[in-house]
């Protein structure tokens, strides 16, 4: 089982995350961020990544701490539990609707981390959640997991349909890349023998 537990402490915020990256969709979510813990709930489910999340922060001051660090958690327990990364498929892409959005996301587990983010919310807030804490936890994911993640909303009127699609187009591309293929079970996916740099 590919599975891993990232334990997270500052002055700021203490997290637990753990994943199991060949689990059923299994989310145990509590951020103390209602919204928040909703697309983790939806990240999980539709990556069929079983997810447990134990965060508590300085929500007294806003949510910035906790959703940052949340995704830092994140993807240190993706990039832990994908191992060497013998096998994989490594490269998905999907075009997510939501209603009136479409979302594009698609991921490569390079080992090399960058982010695009092409979206724009029409509201600041999403509820109490400030919406460009979006960009700030896949900014965090992508660092921390080692992915190249380009995430671009082509069209959406709806501050929470747009949310809410890019993290369901992550769980979706998450789904298919972390999956082994069995024809090149026990492959590193490169040319170079290994991913990483």
């Amino acid at each position: 089982m590919r599975t891993a537990t990232i334990k997270r402490k500052t002055k700021e915020t203490d997290i637990e995350v753990t994943v199991n990256l060949d689990g059923t969709g299994v989310a145990k979510i509590a951020t103390g961020i209602g919204f928040f813990d909703h697309m983790l709930d939806l990240l999980a489910r539709h990556s069929r990544i079983d997810l447990t999340v134990k965060a508590v922060g300085d929500l007294h001051i806003d949510h910035h701490h906790t959703t940052e660090d949340t995704g830092i958690a994140l993807g240190q327990a993706v990039k832990q539990a994908l191992g060497t990364m013998a096998g994989i498929t490594r490269y998905a892409g999907v075009h997510m609707p939501m209603d009136e959005t479409l979302s594009r996301v698609v991921i490569d587990i390079s080992g090399r981390p960058v982010l695009v983010f092409k979206v724009d919310f029409p509201r600041d807030k999403i509820g109490e959640f400030d919406t460009e804490l979006v960009r700030e936890w896949f900014q965090a994911f992508a660092m921390n997991a080692g992915v190249t993640l380009h995430v671009e909303t082509l069209y959406g009127d709806n501050s929470h349909h747009i949310a809410e699609s890019c993290f369901k187009g992550l769980a979706r591309a998450l789904r298919t890349a972390v999956a082994i293929d069995p024809k090149a079970a026990g492959e590193i996916p490169s040319t170079k023998g290994s991913l990483g740099g």
